[in-house]
């Protein structure tokens, strides 16, 4: 086993959590306290998680003994080998290529391409002081919390640590509780017309047979 340490890395470390939490503030374009909140869990975990990917691979460090004894032909140091789960699953070949990674990249995109659609329609929405139903708010009424979630699963695919499997299951929670509090205030605002859009609408699981329409015609008026 060679001594390659490929950790460390904290220019690298700054430039790819700024570049994720650009992307996710150009699609969000944060506006409320709510926005920004979410915003910032969001880029919590993408710091934890670039932390560990290019900076101090505490979980590498954490399972040291462990991940020695059961792969002991394997230097977990080197940044390829980073990827615990295409060692954990005897994937060969480059591991940004095995199911895993391909499979969170399908998360990420889907999850930057559903944020980028909601917060459109939702602004829009707000700056006319009407109710958001249009586009992926036909099909679930909290797809921006739905597309950070994804995002985020589709991250701990690619590179699962003990910080971010810690954090997940908590920033849902924190997201869950969003979601509940925007959900007061709207039938504080829009009253029985939100009732019925809970009634029709589910909260988180996308109805994938509501046709994605009505948007454009909406933002004529």
């Amino acid at each position: 086993m060679n001594d390659t340490y490929d950790y460390g890395l904290w220019s690298m470390v700054i430039l790819n959590s700024a570049i994720f939490i650009f992307f996710a503030f150009s699609f969000v374009k944060p506006k409320t306290s709510t926005d920004w909140r979410s915003l910032g869990i969001f880029s919590a975990f993408v710091v934890a998680l670039f932390t560990e990917m290019y900076g101090f691979p505490l979980t590498i460090y954490f399972l040291s003994g462990w991940l020695t004894d059961t792969y002991p032909k394997v230097n977990f140091f080197a940044h390829e080998n980073g990827h615990l789960l295409h060692t954990f699953f005897g994937f060969d070949g480059d591991a940004h290529w095995d199911p895993f990674h391909i499979t969170s990249m399908v998360f990420i995109v889907a999850g930057f391409f559903m944020l980028s659609s909601a917060w459109n329609v939702l602004h829009h929405a707000q700056k006319n002081h009407q109710l958001a139903k249009a586009g992926w708010y036909a099909r679930c009424r909290h797809p921006q919390y739905v597309a950070f979630i994804l995002i985020m699963f589709g991250f701990l695919l690619q590179w699962p640590t003990i910080p971010t499997l810690v954090m997940f299951p908590i920033l849902v929670v924190v997201y869950v509780q969003l979601a509940k509090h925007e959900e007061a205030l709207a039938i504080s605002e829009f009253g029985e017309e939100y009732v019925n859009y809970i009634n029709t609408t589910p909260r988180w699981i996308p109805n994938l047979n509501v046709k994605l329409k009505g948007e454009n015609h909406e933002k004529t008026h």
